[in-house]
């Protein structure tokens, strides 16, 4: 799936992460999300998963963006 199918939700769109635009949450056209952060080392995740980390922000702007 390409970035430019997804529905950005967060960030100032400039689409790097050099440029204070990381974290981000996306929606996918199913009505899933991807969520974009730093790897978190919290726990190990099963082979295929990934595990990283945003800021509560992050989510609460991604939570207005859809209304909620």
């Amino acid at each position: 799936m390409a970035r430019e199918e997804l529905t950005r939700l967060t960030g100032n769109g400039n689409g790097n992460c050099n440029n204070d635009d990381c974290p981000n949450v996306y929606r996918t056209a199913s009505g899933s999300f991807v969520v974009q952060g730093d790897i978190s080392k919290a726990f190990t995740a099963p082979d295929g998963e990934g595990i990283v980390e945003i800021p509560e922000e992050t989510l609460r702007e991604a939570f207005r963006a859809l209304g909620w």
